[in-house]
This record gives C-alpha cells, sequence and structure tokens, in this order.
C-alpha cells in the first residue's frame, strides 16, 4: 500500500486537532461514566454486537473507557499466532478481545498518544495476566513498529480524528506483512462539507 499525502490535503492544525483529542480522551480514561456525546462501555460494546460472554468476563476497567463506533472482529475473528496491532487503542478493549483470540502464541499491541489512556491500559492487562498484549506511545501517523510485522492491523473510531489520514494508511501499508490484513470501523461522510467546517477542530473532535 502506498498513498501519497499533498500538504495542500491537510486542512485542520494537526498538532491543535491532536491537543484537543488527547484532553477528550483523557477525561474518558479517568472518568469513563461520565455523559459524552458518544456512547462507552459495557451498553457500546453490546449495541455493537461483541460477545456478551466475553465482554461479561472482563473486569470493569478493561471495558468502561471503550468508545468505538463498531466492531472490527465482525468482519472476521482473528487467527491464532497472529501479530495485531490497534491504532488508536484507548483503555485497551480492542486488544483485549483480540489477546483472548490469537492466544498465547500471537502478540498484540495498542498504539497509543494519551498517556492516561496508555497507564489505564497497561495496568488492566497486568491485572488480566495478558503477557501477549504491550501497549506503545505514539502516533498512528508515525508508528513505533518496525516494517511489515503485523499480519493484521485494527482501528475502531479513530482514523476520523487524524488531519492527515493519507499518512495514516501510508503506515498502515507500512507496518503490515504482504498479504496483511486491515480490519477497521469508523465514521465516514459522503456530503460535501463547507471548508469553514473542515477547518473547525471543535467540529472534529464532536
Amino acid at each position: 500500500m502506498s498513498v501519497n499525502a499533498d500538504a495542500t490535503d491537510i486542512v485542520v492544525d494537526a498538532d491543535v486537532l491532536r491537543e484537543e483529542v488527547k484532553a477528550k480522551y483523557r477525561e474518558v480514561a479517568v472518568n469513563p461514566h461520565a455523559e459524552y456525546h458518544f456512547h462507552t462501555g459495557r451498553p457500546l460494546a453490546k449495541r455493537l454486537g461483541y460477545d456478551d460472554t466475553m465482554v461479561g468476563a472482563m473486569p470493569d476497567a478493561a471495558v468502561e473507557s471503550f468508545s468505538g463506533v463498531g466492531n472490527p472482529f465482525s468482519l472476521r475473528s482473528l487467527e491464532k499466532g497472529e501479530r495485531v496491532i490497534d491504532l488508536g487503542s484507548g483503555g485497551g478493549f480492542d486488544c483485549f478481545v483480540a489477546a483472548r483470540q490469537v492466544e498465547a502464541s500471537g502478540r498484540v499491541v495498542g498504539i497509543d498518544m494519551t498517556e492516561e489512556m496508555l497507564a489505564k491500559s497497561r495496568s488492566t492487562a497486568r491485572d488480566m495476566g495478558l503477557d501477549n498484549v504491550e501497549f506503545r506511545e505514539g502516533l498512528i501517523e508515525e508508528m513505533p513498529v518496525e516494517d511489515g510485522w503485523s499480519d493484521v492491523v485494527i482501528s475502531n473510531g479513530v482514523i476520523n480524528l487524524c488531519a492527515d489520514k493519507k499518512k495514516v494508511f501510508s503506515e498502515i501499508g507500512r507496518v503490515l506483512r504482504p498479504g496483511g490484513a486491515l480490519q477497521f470501523a469508523d465514521i465516514a461522510n459522503g456530503k460535501p462539507i463547507p471548508e469553514e467546517a473542515l477547518r473547525n477542530v471543535d467540529l472534529w473532535t464532536a
């Protein structure tokens, strides 16, 4: 996969957008039961079709900060031994699902830029005894992963929060092995958007 980004395609300040996204999801990490403009936690996982038995067996800390928009595992279940990267792993929920599917011989790497989410996901992984999961601080536009490492890349409602989507997809192509799979859920819009709206950071995070 090769995608060339054009600076003229970037209509919002990427650094400002990242700080706004960090602020929003920092709050979701430390105060997961507050009211947000999006759904969270176990009710959301149920709505999106995650297995009730699996989710029910997870501790609250593993699920309460979940705020995805779909279920990337509905495309296919992961296979034993696969190496998986989760883009914008947040509190770790999708990583924990992936870890169960790939079993002990597989590996899962979650990438997130929010310190509070990383602290939460790392602590929860230790408490759950998941030795095949690790969480790395970084941007999904510049993943801290070697070329061709992963069999599968998953993502859940994160790519839409990035200003430079071409860079993200270029990075996905770099970290996937030849023939690897991308399984992601996200929000897309097919209608024209006024330029003033595209430049409004608040609308990106809302």
